[in-house]
Protein backbone atom coordinates (compact mmCIF):
# COMPACT_ATOMS: atom_id res chain seq x y z
CA UNK A 1 0.00 0.00 0.00
CA UNK A 2 1.10 3.48 -0.84
CA UNK A 3 2.39 5.56 2.27
CA UNK A 4 2.69 9.40 1.60
CA UNK A 5 5.28 11.48 2.63
CA UNK A 6 5.13 13.53 6.01
CA UNK A 7 3.24 16.88 5.76
CA UNK A 8 1.09 14.93 3.15
CA UNK A 9 -2.34 16.07 2.79
CA UNK A 10 -5.87 14.30 2.59
CA UNK A 11 -8.78 15.61 0.67
CA UNK A 12 -12.01 14.46 2.57
CA UNK A 13 -16.24 14.46 2.17
CA UNK A 14 -18.94 12.64 2.93
CA UNK A 15 -22.26 10.63 2.81
CA UNK A 16 -24.90 9.51 5.30
CA UNK A 17 -27.76 8.39 5.74
CA UNK A 18 -29.99 9.15 9.26
CA UNK A 19 -32.53 6.70 10.15
CA UNK A 20 -33.73 5.50 13.73
CA UNK A 21 -32.32 2.02 12.45
CA UNK A 22 -29.82 1.40 10.02
CA UNK A 23 -28.33 4.85 10.11
CA UNK A 24 -24.53 6.03 9.50
CA UNK A 25 -22.49 8.30 8.57
CA UNK A 26 -19.18 8.01 6.25
CA UNK A 27 -16.25 9.94 6.23
CA UNK A 28 -13.85 9.03 3.34
CA UNK A 29 -10.35 11.08 3.07
CA UNK A 30 -8.44 10.35 -0.36
CA UNK A 31 -4.26 10.84 -0.35
CA UNK A 32 -2.31 11.49 -3.09
CA UNK A 33 1.24 12.02 -3.34
CA UNK A 34 1.67 15.57 -4.05
CA UNK A 35 3.42 14.81 -7.54
CA UNK A 36 0.23 13.15 -8.35
CA UNK A 37 -2.32 15.46 -7.66
CA UNK A 38 -2.62 17.72 -10.91
CA UNK A 39 -2.84 13.59 -12.45
CA UNK A 40 -5.83 12.88 -10.38
CA UNK A 41 -7.51 16.30 -11.24
CA UNK A 42 -7.39 15.51 -14.85
CA UNK A 43 -8.88 12.39 -14.26
CA UNK A 44 -11.71 14.07 -12.39
CA UNK A 45 -12.03 16.85 -14.77
CA UNK A 46 -12.56 14.02 -17.45
CA UNK A 47 -14.97 11.79 -15.00
CA UNK A 48 -17.42 15.04 -15.02
CA UNK A 49 -16.62 15.58 -18.94
CA UNK A 50 -19.11 18.07 -20.73
CA UNK A 51 -21.75 17.73 -18.09
CA UNK A 52 -23.08 21.32 -16.88
CA UNK A 53 -22.24 21.28 -13.43
CA UNK A 54 -19.70 23.30 -11.58
CA UNK A 55 -18.41 19.62 -9.84
CA UNK A 56 -18.41 16.07 -9.79
CA UNK A 57 -20.90 14.48 -7.54
CA UNK A 58 -21.56 10.79 -7.03
CA UNK A 59 -25.21 11.06 -6.33
CA UNK A 60 -25.54 13.20 -9.69
CA UNK A 61 -24.17 9.55 -11.71
CA UNK A 62 -25.60 7.10 -13.54
CA UNK A 63 -24.93 2.85 -12.49
CA UNK A 64 -22.26 2.97 -15.08
CA UNK A 65 -21.04 6.57 -14.68
CA UNK A 66 -19.90 5.35 -10.97
CA UNK A 67 -18.79 2.05 -12.23
CA UNK A 68 -16.31 4.35 -14.12
CA UNK A 69 -15.77 6.94 -11.42
CA UNK A 70 -14.40 4.40 -8.77
CA UNK A 71 -12.60 2.66 -11.30
CA UNK A 72 -10.79 5.42 -12.27
CA UNK A 73 -10.12 6.46 -8.83
CA UNK A 74 -8.70 3.04 -7.69
CA UNK A 75 -6.25 3.47 -10.93
CA UNK A 76 -4.66 6.33 -9.40
CA UNK A 77 -1.68 6.07 -7.19
CA UNK A 78 -2.99 6.94 -4.00
CA UNK A 79 -4.81 5.25 -0.40
CA UNK A 80 -8.10 6.15 1.13
CA UNK A 81 -8.99 6.02 4.97
CA UNK A 82 -12.82 5.81 5.63
CA UNK A 83 -14.59 5.97 9.17
CA UNK A 84 -18.11 4.71 9.23
CA UNK A 85 -19.60 5.71 12.07
CA UNK A 86 -23.14 3.59 13.36
CA UNK A 87 -25.78 3.99 14.48
CA UNK A 88 -27.01 7.20 13.49
CA UNK A 89 -30.35 8.24 14.28
CA UNK A 90 -32.57 11.46 13.10
CA UNK A 91 -30.42 14.86 13.59
CA UNK A 92 -27.54 13.25 14.65
CA UNK A 93 -26.07 13.70 11.82
CA UNK A 94 -23.85 16.47 12.86
CA UNK A 95 -22.58 14.40 16.49
CA UNK A 96 -21.86 11.82 14.19
CA UNK A 97 -19.60 13.68 11.96
CA UNK A 98 -17.75 15.12 15.07
CA UNK A 99 -16.68 11.74 16.01
CA UNK A 100 -15.67 10.30 12.69
CA UNK A 101 -13.52 13.52 12.17
CA UNK A 102 -11.69 12.78 15.47
CA UNK A 103 -10.93 9.38 14.43
CA UNK A 104 -9.89 10.74 10.95
CA UNK A 105 -7.80 13.08 12.37
CA UNK A 106 -6.11 10.58 14.38
CA UNK A 107 -5.68 7.70 11.29
CA UNK A 108 -4.47 10.39 9.01
CA UNK A 109 -2.07 11.75 11.76
CA UNK A 110 -0.45 8.13 12.16
CA UNK A 111 0.36 8.07 8.09
CA UNK A 112 2.11 11.29 8.50
CA UNK A 113 -0.64 13.64 6.79
CA UNK A 114 -1.13 17.16 8.76
CA UNK A 115 -3.32 18.83 6.29
CA UNK A 116 -7.12 17.84 5.76
CA UNK A 117 -9.06 20.09 2.99
CA UNK A 118 -13.15 19.46 3.37
CA UNK A 119 -15.58 21.05 1.39
CA UNK A 120 -16.91 24.13 2.40
CA UNK A 121 -20.34 23.93 3.99
CA UNK A 122 -21.99 27.36 6.01
CA UNK A 123 -19.67 29.16 7.86
CA UNK A 124 -21.27 27.79 11.29
CA UNK A 125 -20.85 23.86 10.17
CA UNK A 126 -17.19 24.92 9.12
CA UNK A 127 -16.58 26.31 12.54
CA UNK A 128 -17.90 22.97 14.27
CA UNK A 129 -15.05 21.13 11.94
CA UNK A 130 -12.34 23.50 12.64
CA UNK A 131 -13.00 22.49 16.46
CA UNK A 132 -13.53 19.18 16.20
CA UNK A 133 -10.34 18.85 14.73
CA UNK A 134 -8.80 21.30 17.29
CA UNK A 135 -10.19 19.04 19.94
CA UNK A 136 -8.96 15.88 18.45
CA UNK A 137 -4.95 17.15 18.37
CA UNK A 138 -5.23 16.65 22.05
CA UNK A 139 -5.43 13.10 21.09
CA UNK A 140 -2.61 13.19 18.78
CA UNK A 141 1.48 13.11 20.29
CA UNK A 142 2.44 16.38 22.67
CA UNK A 143 3.32 19.32 19.77
CA UNK A 144 1.49 17.58 16.74
CA UNK A 145 0.23 19.88 14.08
CA UNK A 146 -2.74 19.17 12.26
CA UNK A 147 -5.01 21.76 10.02
CA UNK A 148 -7.71 21.57 8.47
CA UNK A 149 -8.89 23.77 5.33
CA UNK A 150 -12.71 24.14 3.92
CA UNK A 151 -13.08 24.55 0.25
CA UNK A 152 -15.54 25.17 -2.57
CA UNK A 153 -16.30 22.08 -4.23
CA UNK A 154 -15.73 23.52 -7.51
CA UNK A 155 -12.77 24.82 -6.70
CA UNK A 156 -10.82 21.40 -5.72
CA UNK A 157 -10.99 18.15 -7.73
CA UNK A 158 -9.41 15.81 -5.72
CA UNK A 159 -12.84 16.89 -3.09
CA UNK A 160 -14.19 14.78 -5.74
CA UNK A 161 -12.63 11.64 -5.34
CA UNK A 162 -13.00 11.73 -1.72
CA UNK A 163 -16.60 11.68 -2.66
CA UNK A 164 -16.77 8.63 -5.01
CA UNK A 165 -15.10 7.16 -2.52
CA UNK A 166 -17.37 8.09 0.13
CA UNK A 167 -20.34 7.11 -2.20
CA UNK A 168 -19.01 3.68 -3.69
CA UNK A 169 -18.57 2.37 0.62
CA UNK A 170 -22.08 3.72 0.57
CA UNK A 171 -23.57 1.73 -1.80
CA UNK A 172 -21.54 -1.11 -0.50
CA UNK A 173 -23.65 -0.61 2.65
CA UNK A 174 -26.30 -0.65 0.96
CA UNK A 175 -25.84 -3.56 -0.79
CA UNK A 176 -24.40 -3.57 -3.99
CA UNK A 177 -20.15 -3.77 -3.37
CA UNK A 178 -19.12 -3.87 -7.07
CA UNK A 179 -17.90 -0.07 -6.57
CA UNK A 180 -16.52 -0.69 -3.41
CA UNK A 181 -14.60 -3.99 -4.35
CA UNK A 182 -13.03 -1.83 -7.01
CA UNK A 183 -11.14 0.23 -4.21
CA UNK A 184 -10.99 -2.59 -2.14
CA UNK A 185 -6.67 -2.80 -2.38
CA UNK A 186 -6.43 0.81 -1.57
CA UNK A 187 -9.20 1.40 1.04
CA UNK A 188 -9.05 1.23 4.75
CA UNK A 189 -12.34 0.93 6.32
CA UNK A 190 -12.26 1.90 10.56
CA UNK A 191 -15.91 1.29 11.70
CA UNK A 192 -16.83 2.90 14.53
CA UNK A 193 -19.50 2.31 16.91
CA UNK A 194 -20.68 5.53 17.79
CA UNK A 195 -23.34 7.01 20.65
CA UNK A 196 -25.38 9.66 18.96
Amino acid sequence: MFLPEAGGQAFADESFREAEVGGYYILAAVVFEAATHDLARSAMHELRGSRNTYKLHWNEMTSQEKHNAAKTVAELEGFHIVVVGAPVPGRRQERARALCLTELVRELHGYGVDRLLMESRSRKLNERDVATVRGARYELPRRAAFQIEHLQGSREALLWAADIVAGAVRTGKEGSNSCRELLEARLYQIDLAIDC
